[in-house]
């Protein structure tokens, strides 16, 4: 197996909804901010190539909506047909894309415009896209707090393509690629485990979206339910603290990886990681 990572950009947004009720004086010890109380997120999303499968998690924001979400000053946004040849694939070869789930800063790159901009196609378009049924539910009928996290022009081109794939319960990609159900920050959100080798790397998405985040009780405000929330975190630290598992932060600007200990009742970092040295 090769992991490798695509920055997909970056995107400030708001510290207190990130942090919830947690109090600034508090939460800006582990994660900065700037005059304005904007933290600075990554979009980083995961490739994994084995002997089957060329594998994409998430795809960030793209570059359709950008002018109508100016307000989170999106930079430096990537294009995936660039990043993929980079690693020496292309849009073409990718096998599967699992979305953690379908806010806008998960799956805006997995449509595009065509050529002529008449249309918008998927981005892969051989790939079978993995969403939670839940999930694509919420999204077609979403509740008032997500309805502008969602947009159609991200996913129902996927479907009409003949590409959607929905997960009702936990499941394999393929022997390698596990996904796993956590609900809380949204319906049916995809948490997918990769065994590499005697390792397992979890892409923890927005359950965990960055180190800072390890306490139980520090929840963003965008999560729609959440005792859910903390809940599902609780059940992801306990095995990752008893496996020696690796978190893959998505959204940590600052860190990438780490694996955690229980101390005292409580998560704490144990060792952060570079993806390279987990290859290693």
């Amino acid at each position: 197996m090769k992991l490798d990572k695509i920055e997909a950009g970056s995107f400030l947004a708001d510290g207190g909804a990130m942090f919830g009720v947690v109090p600034k004086r508090v939460w800006q010890k582990r994660y900065p901010c700037n005059d304005d109380n904007f933290c600075t997120l990554m979009m980083r999303c995961l490739v994994i190539k084995t002997d089957e499968k060329l594998i994409v998690i998430d795809t960030g924001t793209g570059v359709k909506q950008l002018e109508y979400l100016k307000y989170y000053h999106f930079k430096d946004i990537a294009d995936f047909d660039t990043e993929l040849k980079k690693l020496g694939y292309s849009a073409a070869e990718v096998t599967d894309v699992i979305h953690t789930h379908l806010h806008f800063d998960h799956c805006g790159s997995s449509t595009r415009f065509n050529e002529d901009k008449s249309e918008i196609i998927p981005t892969f378009p051989n790939a079978a896209y993995w969403v939670g049924k839940a999930q694509w539910e919420n999204f077609l009928n979403p509740n008032v707090r997500e309805g502008d996290s969602y947009f159609a022009e991200n996913m129902i081109p996927v479907e009409k393509a003949g590409r959607l794939k929905l997960v009702e319960k936990d499941m394999y990609i393929c022997p390698e690629v596990e996904v796993r159900l956590f609900n809380g920050h949204t319906a049916g959100q995809l948490v997918p485990y990769i065994h590499f080798g005697a390792k397992t790397v979890v892409f923890t998405g927005d359950v965990i979206p960055f180190q800072a985040a390890l306490p139980i009780a520090w929840v963003s405000a965008y999560d729609t339910f959440p005792i859910t929330s903390m809940e599902e975190k609780e059940r992801m630290l306990s095995e990752a603290a008893e496996k020696q598992q690796i978190l893959f932060f998505e959204h940590d600007a600052y860190n990438e990886c780490c694996t955690v200990q229980r101390v005292n009742g409580k998560y704490r970092v144990n060792r952060t990681y570079l993806l390279d040295e987990i290859k290693s």
